[in-house]
Formats: C-alpha cells, structure tokens, sequence
C-alpha cells in the first residue's frame, strides 16, 4: 500500500444548501471555502428556503400572488437578516449569535459567502424554485451560476467526493 496522501484527499464536493437559517448558513460557508481553499471543486446547490439570503438586501418581496409574497414575506431577503433555526427568541437570538462569532474571530456568512465568489465556488440556484417562488434573477445577488435543475445538481453530485444537505 503506498503512503501517498494525496490519493486519501477528496477532489470534489457538492453541498445542497435547503435552508437560509443563520446557523446553517454558517457551516454551509465554512464548508465550502474551506474545501476550495484545500483545492477541490466546490459546488453548492441553492434551493427552497436556502435561495432567500442570496436575494438582494434591498428586495423587499419577491413572487407572483398573494401566497408566493406571503412566502416571501415570512422569509426576509439576504444574509443579515437570517434567523436561527431555534433560539430566535425574536431576532435576538442571531443577534447574540453574530456577537458570539464576531468575538471569536468567526467571518458572517456573507463574508464567508464572498469569500466562496472569489474562491471560484460554484454556487448554484435551483431554477424550479425560482419559478415556483417567484424569484427573479434580477433579485438575486450578482456573482451567482446560471439557475440550475435537480438533474444538473445530481449530476454534479454523482461526480462528487463528498456530498452534504444542509
């Protein structure tokens, strides 16, 4: 057996980001950069609830009726105002946990999030969502990939060394 590590390192990884709480977004960042920064190729696969950080902060409401915006609406656009998954408490909850990380020493996610753009992670939305939510690509932030199917992403991840769902 030879005792070259580089056959143990993984070359790829694809990550389904579901959910745009602030305490998935996190590891969802983390994740990637640091698996671009190791030298593999990066994929993550925007859909449902996880495409609303990437709308613009200035969008207020996206979608096409009254249950699509009502959708929006219960989910509010961009990173910094992401919730947390449990502990909301109202917002304070996130507020408390971005000044636990900032303390640390710990990048938000949309640092984290810039950092995966220059880094040349691939970062994909789900095209049926988008149309399924009403979200236009013009609401979304720039530096995106082009909006993408489930079979584009299963694709991917049938090529992939590590496949996540957060």
């Amino acid at each position: 057996m030879s005792n070259d590590d580089s056959l143990d390192t993984p070359d790829s990884m694809t990550i389904i980001a579901w959910s745009g709480d602030l305490d998935k977004l996190w590891p969802t960042f983390i994740l990637a950069s640091t698996g671009a920064a190791s030298g593999m190729d990066v994929t993550v696969f925007f859909t449902f609830w996880g495409l609303f950080p990437l709308v613009k902060d200035d969008v207020r409401i996206t979608g096409y009726d009254a249950m699509t915006k009502a959708l929006a609406g219960m989910h509010a656009p961009g990173f910094k105002k992401a919730k947390l998954s449990k502990l909301n408490m109202g917002g304070s909850g996130a507020w408390m946990m971005r000044k636990v990380a900032e303390k640390n020493k710990l990048l938000p996610p949309e640092d984290l999030f810039a950092i995966c753009q220059e880094m040349n992670v691939n970062l994909w939305p789900c095209q049926m969502t988008m149309d399924l939510l009403g979200i236009k690509p013009e609401q979304m932030v720039e530096g995106l990939g082009e909006p993408v199917g489930a079979a584009t992403a299963l694709q991917k991840m049938a090529k992939s060394d590590i496949n996540l769902f957060i």
